[in-house]
């Protein structure tokens, strides 16, 4: 090959190099872009609210009296959700990619995409119509034994539509995406590590402790904080499941509303200033999702070094 016809190749690959890099580039940025529009508009429609006098905001005690029990109410079923489907995720992520024999894996990992493709308002209708009753019986037992706690706090629930119930719907949505990705995330550590522990005399579990979790770590937490981000602005599932009601203690009792379903029930009939209150809600939900994910990357970049990745 002759020198013109090698400089010509090495010319129009950085020239496709830099045409990448551009693209890749302009992608980023617009991502950026799309990001700081959406606050813009949100800061933008929800500014009346801020300068509006208190006795106008819905409750007549002003914003922060309004929206502080559905931080609550939200904070309080994605805390449900991740608290039941993150160990059930990962246990059931682990079994599929080191335990299962080949067939079951397949055939399991099947079943857990197929989960996450159902739409939320057909989880949202499974738990009005079956599991809100079948809790209530549950929820009577708890109210009469454990009462004395606050959050099993009676008179129970007759219709079963409380918050732990939406807690629970929520863990079973988010339980798709935690096990999908932690599997894997498992399915990638190196086979290197995992046949070095097996050959120290290790038995499979210490195995996967000593070698597998470290270097999944920081992954399984990024699988937790989209499970996180999926259980705070769940919106038609939890608005089917709760029954609207003032901020209270007890998960077995009807009341408590979250920030998403907040603006799902109300918004399509909302205008004026009460349009502006359930925009400002949702500033809320997007700052309270933005720092959500802002400590999740702080975590993880303090735990990679030690990820077992290197």
């Amino acid at each position: 090959m002759s020198s013109k016809s090698i400089e010509g190749t090495g010319g129009a690959g950085r020239a496709g190099d830099k045409v990448f890099s551009g693209i890749t580039l302009l992608a980023g940025c617009l991502i950026l872009l799309v990001l700081f529009s959406v606050a813009v508009f949100l800061l933008w429609q929800a500014l009346p609210t801020f300068t509006a006098d208190s006795a106008d905001i819905s409750g007549g005690e002003g914003f922060f009296t309004y929206i502080w029990p559905l931080v609550i109410g939200t904070v309080i079923a994605a805390a449900i959700a991740l608290l039941i489907a993150t160990p059930v995720g990962i246990g059931v992520a682990l079994f599929i990619s080191h335990y299962a024999p080949r067939r079951m894996a397949q055939g399991l990992g099947y079943l857990i995409d197929l989960l996450a493709a159902i739409p939320s308002v057909v989880y949202g209708a499974w738990g009005m119509m079956v599991l809100a009753p079948a809790l209530v019986g549950p929820y009577t037992w708890l109210a009469d034994n454990a009462g004395w706690i606050p959050i099993f706090s009676g008179p129970a629930s007759q219709t079963g539509k409380t918050m732990l119930t939406a807690g629970i719907v929520l863990s079973v949505m988010v339980l798709p995406i935690i096990t999908s990705l932690t599997r894997e995330i498992f399915l990638q550590t190196p086979k290197l590590h995992e046949e070095a522990a097996l050959a120290m005399g290790a038995t499979r579990w210490e195995m996967v402790r000593m070698a597998v979790f470290p270097f999944a770590r920081p992954g399984v937490i990024s699988a937790v904080m989209l499970g996180l981000g999926r259980a705070l602005g769940e919106t038609m599932a939890v608005a089917l499941v709760l029954s609207s009601g003032g901020l209270i203690a007890s998960l077995i009792r009807p009341g408590n509303q979250t920030i998403a379903a907040e603006i799902a029930l109300n918004f399509p009939e909302a205008y004026g200033l009460r349009l502006s209150e359930l925009i400002a809600a949702g500033l809320v939900l997007f700052l309270i999702t933005l720092a959500v994910n802002v400590i999740a990357r702080w975590i993880i970049s303090r735990h990679k070094e030690f990820s077992g990745a290197n």
